[in-house]
């Protein structure tokens, strides 16, 4: 017997669109780029060939194009994990669920997922302007504990030896951490030569979590100096942004597959920014855009 999904659960809008994107299923290419900024939505569109739909809705700007006879849709998600939840549901939704039944469509299909960012780098290896392909990505948001499943897919082994390193073992206020592994294939065709494959924690927030101190003293001070230092089977974390994690370990539960791209705009080792990188993005774009 197939699923249904009623409206309190799937939220569909009068004009057959998909609650909050608007986007209509027939709207939606099977690669996606998603990045955070609304802005930068027509920024990755202006190397399209031609332009299919073009909805806003709040933070989420959708462009659907052709860009070197390959049929892509862009996405923005906004800021943080929360949003990624969103929109990953509702992108699987536009895929995989049949808006006039309400049920699961007989044939999956499956979508490649690139998230084009810009992070901050932990490493000697990630100044400002390293492009970073996340090969694993550490959450400290906790999204994925919200799903059955999560440990069939993410690397155990690794998130306990991290709980360890960080001295959160019995810590009930720090967030349990999920490491999930993103496509190897994907990351083979979008990493290649030129960019440094990493281990990518997501954060709740761009401050505290990310050891940022402003008048709020933090919960531990030590927490980014721990985290540089850290190493598990040759793995170190490479980089901070607030994403990855939470499209990373959706895609593996859902089965679609995904890794994320940044652009390393500031190096929190060697203490130094880059707030003039919206040129230099560009290049990434045009990267993924090719590989994809």
């Amino acid at each position: 017997m197939k699923k249904y999904f009623p409206s309190s659960e799937l939220i569909i809008n009068d004009d057959g669109s998909v609650f909050h994107l608007h986007v209509k299923p027939e709207w939606l290419a099977s690669k996606v780029i998603l990045v955070g900024d609304p802005g930068r939505v027509p920024l990755v569109a202006s190397h399209f060939d031609s332009e299919e739909c073009d909805v806003s809705s709040r933070e989420f700007r959708t462009i659907t194009g052709s860009y070197k006879g390959k049929r892509v849709t862009v996405v923005s998600t906004g800021i943080g994990c929360d949003n990624i939840d969103i929109v990953l549901n509702e992108l699987d939704a536009l895929a995989n669920i049949d808006f006039a039944t309400r049920e699961e469509k007989e044939q999956f299909h499956q979508l490649e997922l690139v998230r084009i960012g810009t992070c901050g780098g932990l490493q000697p290896n990630t100044p400002v302007g390293t492009f970073v392909c996340s090969v694993k990505s550490v959450g400290f948001d906790g999204l994925l504990n919200f799903y059955a499943g999560r440990n069939a897919v993410c690397d155990l082994s690794f998130e306990r030896a991290l709980v360890n390193h960080l001295g959160w073992t019995g810590n009930t206020c720090a967030p349990y951490p999920y490491v999930a592994p993103a496509s190897e294939e994907l990351v083979e065709r979008i990493a290649q030569k030129d960019m440094v494959r990493g281990v990518t924690i997501s954060t709740g927030g761009f401050f505290g979590p990310q050891g940022r101190e402003l008048r709020i003293p933090l919960a531990d001070p030590r927490q980014n100096e721990k985290i540089e230092a850290f190493e598990y089977n040759g793995f170190k974390i490479t980089n901070f942004e607030m994403e990855s994690s939470a499209l990373a370990g959706l895609s593996l539960l859902m089965g679609h597959k995904a890794t994320t791209t940044c652009m390393v705009i500031a190096n929190r080792l060697a203490k130094e920014a880059d707030t003039g990188y919206r040129n230099t993005i560009d290049t990434l774009i045009e990267k993924v855009l090719d590989r994809i």
